[in-house]
């Protein structure tokens, strides 16, 4: 038998071909988070939570997920008073009917804010409700000018419940979400700083449900600070979704 001496040319290719498959590849890209819609897939993000840790939504993928965004700041050290009822209604609600096993759902909320800020936001959260008590509950309202009534009447309406805190503490029951440099608020098109009238680094409130296989079937974006969905509802639409 003779053997054949291999060409210059062809050791050239299999020392580079040994070369490559000795590199690491490198890790797949994640895809881009852009604005999404009903079904459509919900970006992957990995956000700190204020009571500690990090959630990835993609580490959810089996559970169904509420996905809220509330607005934030109304105006410099001013909090939207909706925003705290956004959060504990549903907390009060899993309280009582412990929704989060029956439906196999987590409940995120996205502030788009630094951690201190965040912190301030659940610091203050008794006092909103504080506020929110007063402006109901006026001690004389037949004394109350235009603006006073306006207030009255959007403070009964959309405040409909009375809740409890143990002492002047807030139970945060779902993991608070701290969106520092606005990356997944901007990109999914939700950070502003104007709307409602009021000139604030803020988000537009904004709901996604996403169920089991991470792909968003409800999107509700706030065409004012007071038209959110309420829990009954967004609830509802979980159970008809399951069934």
């Amino acid at each position: 038998m003779t053997l054949r001496r291999s060409s210059p040319f062809v050791l050239v290719l299999i020392l580079a071909a040994l070369v490559l498959s000795a590199v690491p590849s490198a890790p797949a890209q994640a895809p881009a988070i852009k604005p999404v819609t009903v079904l459509q897939p919900m970006p992957d993000f990995t956000l700190a939570a204020l009571q500690g840790g990090e959630v990835t939504l993609s580490k959810l993928r089996g559970k169904n997920v509420l996905l809220i965004f509330p607005r934030g700041l109304v105006g410099e050290g001013s909090w939207c008073h909706i925003d705290n009822y956004q959060y504990a209604d549903p907390a009060e609600t899993e309280k009582i009917q412990s929704f989060r096993k029956a439906f196999n759902l987590e409940v995120l909320f996205v502030m788009p804010y630094a951690r201190p800020l965040v912190q301030q936001w659940a610091d203050r959260f008794v006092d909103q409700f504080k506020d929110i008590e007063a402006y109901r509950n006026p001690p004389d309202p037949a004394k109350l000018d235009a603006a006073g009534k306006s207030r009255l009447d959007t403070y009964t309406r959309n405040f409909p419940k009375k809740f409890f805190f143990e002492g002047e503490k807030a139970l945060f029951r779902f993991p608070i979400l701290i969106d520092a440099d606005r990356s997944l608020s901007k990109a999914l098109g939700l950070f502003t700083t104007e709307w409602g009238g009021r000139k604030a680094e803020q988000n537009i409130p904004t709901v996604f449900i996403i169920d089991a296989q991470g792909v968003v079937r409800f999107k509700y974006v706030g065409q004012s600070t007071v038209d959110r969905p309420s829990t009954e509802y967004l609830l509802g639409f979980v159970e008809k979704m399951l069934k």
